[in-house]
């Protein structure tokens, strides 16, 4: 069983940052892909960006260059880091585990951008 904790998320205003984690625990996470979804309200989960195993990173067009998707294996986190946050970044975020067999989800944690 793998479980995932988002924590970061918070009230910012536009053009602000924002750093989310991911804690994972179980086996294993050095072989996960691993990636960042949100869900704005009122609206369908949608992806935001990924990284595999090995580091390769890919990112939405609508944050790609404002977005940075990373993870430290040895410590089983991942993050996402958001600059030049705008008002349609707010969503609640979550991590995202594919083990090959299964995928996991955090609980999720709130970004609101908004001055």
């Amino acid at each position: 069983q793998v479980q995932l904790v988002e924590s970061g998320g918070g009230l910012v205003q536009p053009g602000g940052s924002l750093r989310l984690s991911c804690a994972a625990s179980g086996t294993g996470f050095s072989l996960y892909a691993m990636g960042w979804y949100r869900q704005p309200p009122g609206k369908q989960r949608e992806s935001v960006a990924a990284i595999t195993r090995d580091g390769s990173t890919n990112y939405e067009d609508s944050v790609n260059g404002r977005f940075t998707i990373s993870r430290d294996n040895a410590k089983k986190m991942v993050y996402l880091q958001m600059n030049s946050l705008i008002s349609e970044d707010t969503a609640v975020y979550y991590c995202k585990a594919n083990s090959g067999l299964r995928v996991y989800w955090g609980q999720g944690t709130q970004v609101t951008v908004s001055s």
